[in-house]
């Protein structure tokens, strides 16, 4: 193993020490021929395109970023190594720093992680499903309870994954449910629901991306704002969650899923992880510990839309309509206010109902901070990316070279599907997001205007385009045998990894085809998204219903 990662490391390097090489020249001829990178000059295409390539050879997004960076900063000085190298800490990653925007974006993330870690250590979490678990009996109502507490504990993916799964494991067991049904719709309810949620983990990073993509771009609205207008067209998260729903009401399987429900029920699960340590009962927590995590969720989600409304009512005067009053507030601020009220009241409400210490409570904080330090670094990495991509006019650079060959038509279906190819490769949603949004954003605007579409088309193709590079994401990592979220997925639910992969992506394929032939290929030509959610959520309740042979016990 140590061999083998040492090798991937001097490979990496040595890629990384040829690729700097080479461009060092490019950078100098391109400033020779007299053709200035300024001047929106064919290499600007080159920092973006590096770091989608190196996330797809060695799946490492940090890295890859870092490298895309790189080259970036050693375009802007003309190939100068060692000023290139300086540039990237002291100009690039300390502009992304230094924003007060991204500082609260920084905060808001940290701060709710921290309120989940809080509220988890009291029991809050495990309060919540145990007292739904009271309420169901039989595999149908085991598999709808699972959905449901799935779709609740809505804030954060790791967290509905690894309290879902666990809690729910040795309850599903006696059910005859498998480990890979369990592991399938605790992964398929974490991301989707977290990536739509009006308040989540993700909204920070996701609004946070859309905000440094958006800044400057006149008529576009408060980024929060166009996240909410962006949510009906994440035609893929949307339709996995109720494939779930669909699956357990009929009780229908297919594929390798079928192998092993019909296995299962026998009295043999294949997908059963055999591990020495096995959550067999679910947990004793205070009859109190259901509130610590049920008032901050509701605090934070109250004091969203209390914030929205104040400060945009300040901006508006208060004679607008509300969704304009909305979109005149600083979202960034408003959320950071919110996940400070949920951060102190999941504090009180530990200590105060669930006796659990201030040391307890201090740790479980940073417990939380911790857990969200990738993200943060990811997102740092992006903005910095985004900087250089500016100052390349990188956009400018891909719009003048898409413009003549692509059809704005079809941008939301491709971009969809580069951004599912991406995070299946990668194994991470979050870097997806931060490489494509500031590429797909102004490509979207700039085709549609160019081609003269109405406003409504062109303002409907550019919202498809978000919500195709999110759900496009999601739906990538959803198949990724290395996404992290697959991986805590397998492991919350005692269920062997590759069972799970190979159970989960047939169902994932339907969603996948569900969102291009109903959601974004209609969205291109500017079709309303309610239809084609109404018509994907009919097909994906259809199917099952046809499938042959129906499980038993489905009471």
């Amino acid at each position: 193993m140590i061999t083998s990662y040492l090798k991937k490391s001097l490979r990496t390097i040595l890629l990384l020490l040829i690729t700097a090489s080479v461009l060092s020249g490019v950078s100098v001829f391109a400033a020779s021929d007299g053709a200035l990178i300024t001047q929106h000059h064919w290499s600007a295409i080159l920092p973006p395109l590096i770091a989608i390539t190196f996330a797809l050879i060695f799946r490492e997004v940090i890295l890859s970023l870092l490298l895309g960076i790189f080259i970036g900063s050693l375009l802007i000085v003309d190939g100068n190594l060692i000023q290139g190298m300086v540039q990237i800490v002291t100009v690039h990653l300390l502009s992304s720093l230094s924003d007060s925007s991204h500082a609260a974006i920084i905060l808001f993330s940290l701060m709710l992680g921290g309120m989940v870690g809080v509220f988890s250590r009291a029991g809050g979490t495990e309060g919540i499903i145990q007292f739904f678990s009271r309420i169901s009996s039989g595999r149908r109502g085991g598999m709808i309870l699972t959905w449901i507490l799935g779709i609740l504990i809505f804030f954060d993916d790791y967290a509905n994954t690894l309290m879902v799964g666990n809690t729910m494991r040795s309850y599903t067991d006696r059910l005859k449910i498998s480990r890979a049904k369990l592991a399938y719709i605790v992964d398929s309810t974490a991301a989707p629901v977290a990536s739509i949620a009006f308040v989540s983990t993700w909204i920070g990073f996701e609004v946070g991306l859309l905000r440094d993509a958006t800044g400057g771009i006149p008529g576009i609205a408060d980024a929060y704002v166009l996240f909410i207008q962006a949510i009906p067209y994440h035609f893929y998260s949307i339709f996995a969650l109720f494939l779930v729903l669909s699956l357990a009401i009929w009780q229908r399987d297919f594929g390798p899923m079928r192998k092993v429900e019909l296995s299962t029920q026998s009295g043999y699960d294949p997908s059963r992880l055999n591990s020495s340590i096995e959550k067999e009962e679910l947990s004793d927590v205070s009859r109190h510990s259901i509130w610590v995590a049920l008032v901050p969720i509701l605090l934070v989600i109250l004091s969203t839309f209390i914030g929205l409304y104040w400060y945009g009512k300040q901006n508006t005067g208060g004679n607008a309509p509300l969704f304009e009053i909305f979109g005149a507030a600083d979202s960034t601020k408003v959320l950071l206010i919110a996940s400070f009220v949920g951060l102190m009241s999941s504090w009180l409400l530990g200590v105060t109902l669930s006796r659990i210490s201030l040391r307890d409570t201090s740790e479980a904080t940073l417990d939380g901070f911790r857990s969200m330090m990738p993200a943060m670094v990811i997102l740092v990495l992006a903005w910095s990316l985004g900087n250089v991509c500016d100052s390349l006019g990188t956009a400018q650079v891909v719009v003048d070279a898409a413009s003549g060959i692509l059809s704005p038509h079809l941008i939301p279906m491709i971009v969809f599907l580069i951004s599912a190819i991406t995070a299946f490769s990668t194994g991470t949603s979050w870097g997806t997001m931060a490489i494509l949004i500031p590429i797909v954003i102004p490509l979207s605007l700039d085709l549609s205007t160019g081609a003269e579409l109405s406003e409504l088309v062109t303002h409907r193709i550019f919202l498809a385009s978000i919500g195709a590079v999110l759900a496009g994401a999601t739906f990538g990592d959803h198949c990724s045998p290395i996404s992290d979220t697959t991986i805590l997925s397998s492991m919350a639910s005692g269920c062997d990894h590759i069972y799970h992969v190979r159970t989960q992506i047939p169902y994932a394929l339907i969603g996948g085809f569900s969102a291009i032939f109903l959601g974004y290929i209609p969205a291109g030509f500017g079709m309303t998204p309610w239809i084609s959610v109404l018509l994907g959520i009919g097909v994906v309740f259809v199917i099952p219903r046809f499938l042959k042979g129906k499980m038993s016990n489905s009471a």
